[in-house]
């Protein structure tokens, strides 16, 4: 019987790239940035690393291979392998290079992600095309209509008011904004009036300007070995893995009427399965801090509930009571998230471990938090109707 992977692993270094409109860098750069700095975290020389695991969600940064990363990193002679899973890429990442040492395969993995998004002519992100293989139905959908759609069945379900909705969301921006401003590696540092984000024109309603967040360049990446080693490298008070976990539309939402439209399956199904892993029973109070994929407002206030952090319809409740603010009960983004990091595919799901990593050793600066356990990550890529989620937990050894 499978066991899992609970603190079989230890993250032994970590790195994360200046997130942001990097015209003077190319991927490869980012990826250097942000593998510079874990290598020195870490405390080995690079031919330690027995195995690399590249996650790259837009070949239109690098192309469809490993080899950029092996190069750019001067990877000699070991296995390197480019993953790709929508926006769970930089997580999926993290799995592979996880189960590699849980798997006893290597003794020492990296997990690295990088994008470069700004660089690709579109103001969003890029159009990928399917060849012959291409969807008759929907051609027109876009990313901020479908989770537009997400708040409407909310809503409907809960008989939220409008305004109210309208407020809780622009909350949850409002909280994002405040915590990046104090972050130097995040895209966006500027505190944002909370009338200026409801007042916002309106992108697809009732999500305006400032519920969704941005694309961008950056990197990020870890890595991990087991404890013994990780010991025997001078680590101590290890940072592991307690759970990572993915789940995959299986098309039911769309093609039956079985989905309501308030809520997202995917998430649901990892985070069970994540909490199992790891011996979680009450995530509401056993969990230090969340980082989710807030890809829009909405999508952070529904995951609270789709995470059991939040009872069924009273998500937008405690978001305006101050829950996820950095003083409240379980502090979200507290490093500015998606909003205020933008969302450079690959590397979103491993700057949210980065975050974690900092805040577990007491090194996040004026955003550290008092005494963290254990950080969730959480991402979610394609719509709330079929897409697919990640889930990694990480804390200290032994919690």
């Amino acid at each position: 019987m499978a066991t899992g992977i609970k603190d079989k692993v230890a993250i032994v270094g970590m790195g994360c790239s200046k997130f942001g409109e990097r015209w003077d860098c190319s991927a490869e750069d980012l990826m250097v940035e942000a593998f510079t700095e874990a290598l020195a975290d870490a405390g080995i020389d690079r031919s330690r690393i027995g195995a690399a695991w590249y996650g790259s969600a837009m070949e239109k940064s690098v192309g469809n291979s490993a080899i950029p990363l092996s190069t750019a990193l001067r990877l000699e002679a070991i296995p390197v392998s480019r993953v790709e899973n929508m926006c769970a890429t930089g997580t999926e990442a993290l799995r592979g290079a996880v189960y590699a040492v849980a798997s006893g395969a290597v003794d020492i993995a990296l997990a690295i992600g990088a994008e470069k998004l700004k660089d690709t002519g579109y103001g969003g992100l890029p159009v990928v095309g399917k060849g012959t293989l291409n969807d008759l139905w929907m051609p027109y959908g876009s990313a901020p209509a479908g989770f537009a759609q997400l708040a409407a069945g909310y809503r409907a379900k809960y008989g939220i008011d409008k305004l109210d909705l309208k407020r809780a969301i622009g909350r949850v921006s409002w909280k994002s904004h405040q915590n990046g401003a104090k972050n130097p590696k995040a895209h966006m540092r500027k505190a944002v009036e909370l009338d200026t984000i409801l007042n916002a024109p309106m992108i697809a309603e009732p999500l305006g300007v400032f519920d969704c967040c941005g694309v961008s360049d950056g990197s990020a990446c870890a890595i991990v070995t087991t404890p013994e080693i990780a010991r025997s490298l001078g680590k101590q008070n290890l940072i592991t893995v307690k759970a990572i976990q993915l789940s995959a539309s299986s098309g039911r939402e769309q093609s039956t009427n079985q989905w309501d439209g308030s809520y997202v399956q995917n998430t649901r199904n990892a985070a069970k399965a994540a909490y199992a892993e790891a011996g979680i029973r009450n995530p509401r109070e056993e969990l230090s801090a969340l980082e989710v994929h807030d890809c829009f407002s909405i999508t952070e206030l529904v995951t609270m509930e789709d995470l059991g952090v939040s009872a069924d319809g009273q998500a937008w409740r405690d978001v305006l009571e101050g829950v996820f603010d950095a003083e409240g009960k379980i502090p979200c983004q507290i490093d500015g998230g998606l909003k205020c990091f933008g969302h450079p595919i690959g590397a979103s799901g491993l700057r949210m471990v980065y975050e974690h990593y900092l805040q577990l050793q007491g090194r996040a600066g004026a955003r550290q938090l008092k005494n963290p356990q254990l950080g969730l990550s959480h991402n979610l890529g394609g719509v709330p109707y079929n897409g697919v989620c990640a889930i990694s937990i990480v804390g200290l050894e032994g919690r």
